[in-house]
């Protein structure tokens, strides 16, 4: 089990192009049954997109989910994967 204070400093990389996508920052959940839907990460600085827009953060669906390791989560996001 994993909590999310550790999920948080796990750096996420897509395992289809080896990319930092970045960090989580939150995650989706189903209130009804407690599961896990989505990772978010943020697009780029919280900070710089408030001061100047843009910066949609990626939501990287459950099931895209391949691995959690000590360092890092593995996804597999192709370039048909809704990230939003």
């Amino acid at each position: 089990m994993e909590r999310f204070s550790t999920l948080r400093e796990k750096q996420v990389i897509n395992i289809c192009d080896g990319k930092c996508i970045g960090h989580v920052f939150d995650l989706v959940l189903d209130c009804h049954c407690g599961a896990v839907c989505a990772l978010v990460v943020p697009g780029c600085s919280r900070l710089r997109s408030y001061l100047f827009g843009g910066g949609e953060d990626v939501v990287i669906p459950w099931n895209k989910v391949v691995k959690i390791g000590e360092d890092v989560i593995l996804v597999e996001l192709d370039h048909h994967t809704p990230m939003r």
